[in-house]
């Protein structure tokens, strides 16, 4: 075939960066990122997380300084995770007024009440036996001989959030996957009158290995068993579809999907489903093996952190909770695009 007969041709639009950044269908922007940060008792911690570097348990002055850094970078949010100084069987923490979260997010926003503050929604960082609830005996024999009770959990869940919402959070982020959580939590936020605080379901999580480092950071690992029985199965993908619809239709404002990277296929199939805003965790495995492969020299960091928010971007997500937020805003405010 001679050249003058090929009137397809698709690399004159990639030819330099200014054609490619004219011609480009996904762009990031540092107010889609959301910055996750754990926060402990003390002061003037900043204990670093062995298994993700860069990442630290904050104590709230600690906290502050962290969050002002991200929002002078771009980042419009922040979500909060809490370790607070005791656990119990009821994870009554979250109920606490003068809680490690609840505390934690006055003192956030008395001093950036610009910063939208989102907060993590589940009892598994302030369980003494790091399941996602209260725990009963299973009726069924052929189960463990605990279970976490899902109606009881709903309660607690309802109450949390409502204390949360008092102490001036922006928006709840539900977690634990407890049938009807979303319902319970709407219901009970609607009764004290705090119909403005939206919900941020996460409405398809995964029983996932990628995991793992996270509950490090929260400490937050079972002491028995595992999260298989509230979490989803990785096989399925219908499945994704119903929890989704079924918090649309309990009142969700936003829905997400957790983990990212491995499950870009069920992002796109809800972004064909929903007209609400997605939002994606990039989870604390995907961030660790970044990390990882990087300080092993193996890949380019900046560019594979780029092209994997890039990835979450193009399957459907309007906003990205990232540990690697502050690094990916710095760069798109020092104008990366390739």
């Amino acid at each position: 075939m001679s050249d003058s007969s090929l009137l397809h041709r698709p690399r004159r639009l990639r030819q330099n960066q200014a054609i490619r950044r004219l011609v480009r269908e996904n762009r990031l922007h540092p107010a889609d990122l959301v910055h996750p940060l754990f926060i402990v008792p003390g002061q003037g911690i900043h204990k670093p997380v062995a298994s993700m570097p860069g990442v630290a348990q904050l104590s709230i002055d600690e906290a502050i300084r962290v969050a002002r850094r991200s929002h002078d970078l771009g980042i419009s949010a922040i979500i909060l995770f809490g370790i607070p100084e005791v656990k119990d069987s009821s994870g009554s923490d979250t109920r606490n007024p003068v809680g490690i979260i609840q505390r934690a997010i006055q003192a956030i926003k008395e001093v950036l009440p610009d910063l939208y503050v989102m907060a993590d929604l589940c009892l598994c960082e302030y369980t003494d036996h790091g399941h996602c609830g209260p725990l009963r005996s299973s009726p069924d024999r052929h189960r463990p001989d605990q279970e976490v009770d899902n109606d009881t959990t709903l309660t607690l869940l309802g109450q949390a959030a409502c204390s949360y919402a008092a102490a001036g959070v922006d928006m709840v982020a539900p977690s634990g996957m407890m049938d009807g959580m979303v319902a319970a939590i709407r219901s009970a936020l609607d009764q004290q009158s705090y119909q403005h605080i939206p919900i941020l379901s996460y409405a398809v999580k995964y029983a996932s290995a990628y995991y793992g480092p996270f509950r490090d950071a929260a400490e937050s690992a079972p002491s028995f068993g595992d999260r298989r029985s509230y979490q989803m199965d990785p096989a399925n993908r219908r499945e994704a579809r119903r929890e989704a619809l079924l918090d649309i239709e309990q009142g969700a404002d936003m829905l997400m999907v957790k983990p990212g990277l491995a499950y870009l296929d069920i992002l796109r199939d809800l972004r064909q489903q929903t007209d609400l805003p997605l939002a994606v965790y990039n989870v604390s495995g995907e961030y660790a093996m970044v990390k990882a492969a990087a300080a092993n020299g193996w890949i380019d960091e900046q560019r594979v952190v780029m092209e994997n928010l890039t990835a979450f971007k193009r399957a459907g997500a309007d906003l990205i909770l990232t540990y690697h937020a502050p690094e990916a805003a710095r760069l798109l405010q020092e104008g990366f695009a390739d």
